[in-house]
Protein backbone atom coordinates (compact mmCIF):
# COMPACT_ATOMS: atom_id res chain seq x y z
CA UNK A 1 0.00 0.00 0.00
CA UNK A 2 1.34 3.84 -1.32
CA UNK A 3 1.43 6.35 1.66
CA UNK A 4 0.59 9.74 0.55
CA UNK A 5 3.18 12.27 1.58
CA UNK A 6 0.23 14.65 3.49
CA UNK A 7 -0.95 10.79 4.82
CA UNK A 8 2.10 10.20 6.24
CA UNK A 9 2.56 13.81 7.79
CA UNK A 10 -0.75 13.42 9.57
CA UNK A 11 0.33 9.72 10.82
CA UNK A 12 3.36 11.42 12.03
CA UNK A 13 1.87 14.65 13.64
CA UNK A 14 2.85 15.08 17.59
CA UNK A 15 0.30 17.09 18.92
CA UNK A 16 2.04 20.58 20.90
CA UNK A 17 0.77 21.22 23.63
CA UNK A 18 -0.86 25.29 23.69
CA UNK A 19 0.44 28.06 25.13
CA UNK A 20 -2.37 27.86 27.70
CA UNK A 21 -1.86 24.11 28.61
CA UNK A 22 1.47 24.61 29.04
CA UNK A 23 0.52 27.46 32.05
CA UNK A 24 -1.77 24.80 33.15
CA UNK A 25 1.04 22.34 33.24
CA UNK A 26 3.49 24.06 35.23
CA UNK A 27 0.50 25.12 37.88
CA UNK A 28 -0.09 21.50 37.82
CA UNK A 29 3.40 20.87 38.95
CA UNK A 30 2.96 21.94 42.16
CA UNK A 31 0.15 20.21 43.18
CA UNK A 32 -2.58 23.29 44.00
CA UNK A 33 -4.75 20.59 46.09
CA UNK A 34 -1.58 19.82 48.61
CA UNK A 35 -0.66 23.36 48.99
CA UNK A 36 -4.21 24.38 50.48
CA UNK A 37 -4.50 21.72 53.16
CA UNK A 38 -0.85 22.47 53.55
CA UNK A 39 -1.82 26.61 53.90
CA UNK A 40 -4.93 25.39 56.28
CA UNK A 41 -2.97 23.95 58.60
CA UNK A 42 -0.75 27.37 58.62
CA UNK A 43 -3.11 30.29 58.84
CA UNK A 44 -5.40 29.17 61.46
CA UNK A 45 -2.01 28.42 63.90
CA UNK A 46 -1.17 31.99 63.27
CA UNK A 47 -3.96 32.69 65.22
CA UNK A 48 -4.22 30.67 67.86
CA UNK A 49 -0.34 31.90 68.61
CA UNK A 50 -1.90 35.49 67.96
CA UNK A 51 -4.60 35.20 70.40
CA UNK A 52 -6.70 36.65 68.08
CA UNK A 53 -6.05 38.34 64.21
CA UNK A 54 -2.78 37.98 63.07
CA UNK A 55 -1.44 41.15 61.03
CA UNK A 56 -3.10 40.82 57.74
CA UNK A 57 0.00 41.79 55.99
CA UNK A 58 1.81 39.00 58.11
CA UNK A 59 -0.23 36.74 56.89
CA UNK A 60 -0.64 37.22 53.27
CA UNK A 61 3.27 37.20 53.23
CA UNK A 62 2.90 33.97 54.83
CA UNK A 63 0.72 32.39 52.35
CA UNK A 64 2.81 33.36 49.62
CA UNK A 65 5.81 32.33 50.57
CA UNK A 66 4.32 28.88 52.15
CA UNK A 67 2.73 28.56 48.34
CA UNK A 68 6.30 28.81 46.86
CA UNK A 69 8.16 26.36 48.84
CA UNK A 70 4.95 23.80 49.20
CA UNK A 71 5.26 24.35 44.79
CA UNK A 72 8.94 24.14 44.79
CA UNK A 73 8.82 20.50 46.53
CA UNK A 74 5.98 19.48 44.56
CA UNK A 75 7.41 20.65 41.18
CA UNK A 76 10.78 18.76 42.48
CA UNK A 77 8.79 15.70 43.51
CA UNK A 78 7.02 15.21 39.88
CA UNK A 79 10.98 15.44 38.66
CA UNK A 80 12.26 12.67 40.69
CA UNK A 81 8.80 10.74 40.42
CA UNK A 82 8.46 10.88 36.94
CA UNK A 83 9.21 7.38 35.77
CA UNK A 84 6.61 6.18 38.43
CA UNK A 85 3.96 8.63 37.51
CA UNK A 86 3.68 7.19 34.04
CA UNK A 87 2.49 3.63 35.59
CA UNK A 88 -0.11 4.99 37.78
CA UNK A 89 -3.24 5.68 36.64
CA UNK A 90 -3.49 8.51 39.80
CA UNK A 91 -0.90 10.33 38.67
CA UNK A 92 -0.50 9.33 34.87
CA UNK A 93 -1.77 12.91 33.91
CA UNK A 94 1.04 15.15 35.62
CA UNK A 95 2.56 17.30 33.68
CA UNK A 96 5.39 15.07 33.08
CA UNK A 97 3.72 12.11 31.84
CA UNK A 98 2.32 14.05 29.53
CA UNK A 99 5.08 15.68 28.32
CA UNK A 100 3.86 18.97 28.73
CA UNK A 101 6.91 19.91 30.58
CA UNK A 102 10.23 18.86 29.87
CA UNK A 103 11.62 17.39 33.07
CA UNK A 104 14.95 20.30 32.45
CA UNK A 105 12.10 22.93 32.74
CA UNK A 106 10.78 21.49 36.06
CA UNK A 107 13.85 21.12 37.86
CA UNK A 108 14.80 24.55 37.02
CA UNK A 109 11.15 25.75 37.84
CA UNK A 110 10.76 23.74 41.17
CA UNK A 111 14.28 24.96 42.36
CA UNK A 112 13.66 28.99 41.48
CA UNK A 113 10.88 28.36 43.74
CA UNK A 114 12.51 27.24 46.43
CA UNK A 115 14.73 29.69 45.96
CA UNK A 116 12.00 32.57 45.87
CA UNK A 117 10.22 31.21 48.90
CA UNK A 118 13.37 31.34 51.44
CA UNK A 119 13.97 34.95 50.37
CA UNK A 120 10.80 35.59 50.90
CA UNK A 121 10.30 34.73 53.83
CA UNK A 122 13.45 35.08 55.30
CA UNK A 123 12.95 39.22 54.49
CA UNK A 124 9.10 39.54 54.71
CA UNK A 125 8.26 37.02 57.73
CA UNK A 126 11.63 35.96 59.70
CA UNK A 127 14.45 33.60 58.78
CA UNK A 128 13.38 30.89 61.17
CA UNK A 129 10.10 30.30 59.31
CA UNK A 130 12.33 30.58 55.86
CA UNK A 131 14.42 27.86 57.28
CA UNK A 132 11.42 26.15 58.31
CA UNK A 133 9.83 25.88 55.26
CA UNK A 134 13.59 24.72 53.06
CA UNK A 135 13.88 22.17 56.28
CA UNK A 136 10.41 20.76 55.05
CA UNK A 137 10.96 21.55 51.22
CA UNK A 138 14.32 19.43 51.66
CA UNK A 139 13.24 16.45 53.70
CA UNK A 140 10.08 16.11 50.90
CA UNK A 141 12.46 15.69 48.05
CA UNK A 142 15.00 13.62 49.48
CA UNK A 143 13.97 12.44 52.59
CA UNK A 144 10.92 10.77 51.31
CA UNK A 145 10.81 10.89 47.31
CA UNK A 146 14.44 10.22 47.08
CA UNK A 147 15.26 8.06 50.13
CA UNK A 148 12.24 6.96 51.62
CA UNK A 149 9.33 6.25 49.12
CA UNK A 150 10.90 3.29 47.14
CA UNK A 151 12.36 1.68 50.15
CA UNK A 152 10.29 1.15 52.53
CA UNK A 153 6.43 0.50 53.72
CA UNK A 154 6.87 3.25 56.35
CA UNK A 155 7.48 5.89 53.80
CA UNK A 156 4.83 7.68 54.47
CA UNK A 157 4.81 7.56 57.90
CA UNK A 158 8.48 9.29 58.02
CA UNK A 159 8.70 11.33 54.62
CA UNK A 160 5.45 12.49 55.89
CA UNK A 161 6.78 14.85 58.28
CA UNK A 162 7.78 16.99 55.79
CA UNK A 163 4.02 18.21 55.27
CA UNK A 164 3.65 18.55 59.22
CA UNK A 165 5.80 21.95 59.18
CA UNK A 166 3.31 24.10 58.41
CA UNK A 167 1.95 24.42 61.92
CA UNK A 168 5.89 25.25 63.14
CA UNK A 169 6.08 28.25 59.86
CA UNK A 170 2.73 29.57 61.13
CA UNK A 171 3.34 30.47 65.06
CA UNK A 172 7.03 31.60 64.35
CA UNK A 173 5.95 33.65 61.58
CA UNK A 174 3.97 35.43 64.35
CA UNK A 175 6.24 34.51 67.58
CA UNK A 176 9.99 34.11 65.65
CA UNK A 177 10.32 31.21 68.50
CA UNK A 178 9.26 27.67 69.00
CA UNK A 179 7.35 26.42 71.59
CA UNK A 180 5.22 23.11 72.69
CA UNK A 181 2.16 24.47 71.21
CA UNK A 182 3.00 23.96 67.43
CA UNK A 183 5.09 20.82 68.02
CA UNK A 184 2.27 19.07 69.45
CA UNK A 185 0.27 20.61 66.13
CA UNK A 186 3.10 19.44 64.07
CA UNK A 187 2.60 15.30 65.75
CA UNK A 188 -0.95 16.18 65.17
CA UNK A 189 -0.61 16.06 61.18
CA UNK A 190 2.16 13.53 61.84
CA UNK A 191 0.21 11.16 63.26
CA UNK A 192 -2.93 12.08 61.05
CA UNK A 193 -1.08 11.69 57.80
CA UNK A 194 -1.14 7.65 57.61
CA UNK A 195 -4.60 7.07 58.37
CA UNK A 196 -4.90 10.06 55.67
CA UNK A 197 -2.93 8.49 52.90
CA UNK A 198 -3.59 4.52 53.28
CA UNK A 199 -6.96 5.08 52.76
CA UNK A 200 -5.90 6.51 49.51
CA UNK A 201 -3.00 3.83 48.50
CA UNK A 202 -5.40 1.05 49.47
CA UNK A 203 -7.83 2.78 46.64
CA UNK A 204 -4.88 2.79 44.10
CA UNK A 205 -3.03 -0.12 45.44
CA UNK A 206 -2.28 -2.39 42.33
CA UNK A 207 -0.68 1.24 40.78
CA UNK A 208 1.79 1.25 43.70
CA UNK A 209 2.29 -2.48 42.91
CA UNK A 210 2.57 -1.60 39.40
CA UNK A 211 5.24 0.87 40.04
CA UNK A 212 7.42 -1.22 42.54
CA UNK A 213 6.26 1.57 45.72
CA UNK A 214 6.01 -0.75 48.83
CA UNK A 215 2.98 1.79 49.98
CA UNK A 216 1.86 -0.38 53.03
CA UNK A 217 -1.66 -1.44 50.97
CA UNK A 218 0.04 -2.82 48.27
CA UNK A 219 2.35 -5.31 50.15
CA UNK A 220 0.51 -5.66 53.42
CA UNK A 221 -3.38 -7.85 53.49
CA UNK A 222 -6.24 -5.25 53.80
CA UNK A 223 -6.79 -5.83 58.20
CA UNK A 224 -3.21 -5.36 58.76
CA UNK A 225 -3.91 -1.79 56.63
CA UNK A 226 -6.67 -1.63 58.83
CA UNK A 227 -4.59 -2.40 62.10
CA UNK A 228 -2.47 0.31 61.37
CA UNK A 229 -5.10 2.89 60.63
CA UNK A 230 -7.09 2.52 63.92
CA UNK A 231 -3.73 2.63 65.43
CA UNK A 232 -2.52 5.58 64.53
CA UNK A 233 -5.89 7.30 64.51
CA UNK A 234 -5.97 6.98 68.03
CA UNK A 235 -2.56 8.87 68.41
CA UNK A 236 -3.59 11.48 65.93
CA UNK A 237 -6.96 12.22 68.28
CA UNK A 238 -5.21 11.77 71.67
CA UNK A 239 -2.53 14.17 70.72
CA UNK A 240 -5.26 16.94 69.42
CA UNK A 241 -6.79 16.63 72.78
CA UNK A 242 -3.08 17.17 74.28
CA UNK A 243 -3.08 20.83 72.24
CA UNK A 244 -5.68 21.80 75.46
CA UNK A 245 -3.70 22.05 78.15
CA UNK A 246 -0.59 22.84 76.82
CA UNK A 247 -2.12 26.05 74.49
CA UNK A 248 -3.90 26.75 77.52
CA UNK A 249 -7.17 27.06 74.64
CA UNK A 250 -10.84 27.81 75.99
CA UNK A 251 -13.71 25.17 75.82
CA UNK A 252 -14.21 25.10 72.15
CA UNK A 253 -10.96 23.95 70.87
CA UNK A 254 -11.33 20.32 73.30
CA UNK A 255 -14.46 19.90 72.55
CA UNK A 256 -14.26 20.08 68.98
CA UNK A 257 -11.12 17.78 69.28
CA UNK A 258 -13.10 15.29 70.79
CA UNK A 259 -16.26 15.44 69.09
CA UNK A 260 -14.40 15.23 65.89
CA UNK A 261 -11.60 12.95 67.27
CA UNK A 262 -15.06 10.16 67.89
CA UNK A 263 -16.36 10.35 64.45
CA UNK A 264 -12.58 9.71 63.15
CA UNK A 265 -12.78 7.01 65.08
CA UNK A 266 -15.84 5.21 64.43
CA UNK A 267 -14.69 6.17 60.98
CA UNK A 268 -11.11 4.05 61.30
CA UNK A 269 -12.80 1.43 63.04
CA UNK A 270 -15.34 0.78 60.46
CA UNK A 271 -13.10 0.20 57.71
CA UNK A 272 -10.92 -2.24 59.67
CA UNK A 273 -14.30 -3.79 60.32
CA UNK A 274 -14.74 -4.34 56.79
CA UNK A 275 -10.96 -5.11 55.87
CA UNK A 276 -11.36 -7.85 58.01
CA UNK A 277 -14.23 -9.47 55.83
CA UNK A 278 -12.65 -8.79 52.35
CA UNK A 279 -10.09 -7.69 50.31
CA UNK A 280 -13.12 -6.37 47.77
CA UNK A 281 -12.22 -2.38 47.57
CA UNK A 282 -16.31 -2.03 47.05
CA UNK A 283 -16.80 -3.03 50.31
CA UNK A 284 -13.89 -1.77 52.17
CA UNK A 285 -14.68 1.76 50.90
CA UNK A 286 -11.60 3.30 51.86
CA UNK A 287 -11.99 6.54 50.30
CA UNK A 288 -14.44 7.39 52.60
CA UNK A 289 -12.04 7.80 55.23
CA UNK A 290 -9.70 9.37 53.21
CA UNK A 291 -12.42 12.48 52.84
CA UNK A 292 -13.21 12.44 56.44
CA UNK A 293 -9.69 12.82 57.42
CA UNK A 294 -9.25 16.36 54.98
CA UNK A 295 -12.67 16.88 56.73
CA UNK A 296 -11.70 16.46 60.22
CA UNK A 297 -7.93 17.82 59.60
CA UNK A 298 -9.97 21.05 58.03
CA UNK A 299 -12.66 21.63 61.02
CA UNK A 300 -9.93 20.98 63.60
CA UNK A 301 -7.23 23.47 62.48
CA UNK A 302 -10.55 26.17 62.18
CA UNK A 303 -11.16 25.58 65.44
CA UNK A 304 -7.59 26.64 66.85
CA UNK A 305 -8.24 29.65 64.85
CA UNK A 306 -11.48 30.18 66.26
CA UNK A 307 -11.33 29.03 69.69
CA UNK A 308 -9.38 32.69 70.42
CA UNK A 309 -13.08 34.33 69.71
CA UNK A 310 -14.93 32.23 71.82
CA UNK A 311 -12.93 30.90 74.62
Amino acid sequence: MTVTPHAADEHTRIERPSRRDVVLAYVALTKPRIIELLLLTTVPVMFLAQKGVPDLWLVVATLVGGSLSAGSANALNCVVDADIDQKMRRTSRRPLPRHHVSTQDALVFGLVLGVLSTAWLGLTVNWLSSALALAANVFYVVGYTMILKRRTTQNIVWGGAAGCFPPLIGWTAVTNELAWTPFLLFLVVFFWTPPHFWALAMRYREDYAAADVPMLPSVAPSAEVGRQIVRYTWATVLTSVLVWPVADTGWFFPSMAILLGIVFLLEAYDLRARARETEELSIIKPMRLFHFSNAYLALLFVAAAVDPFIG
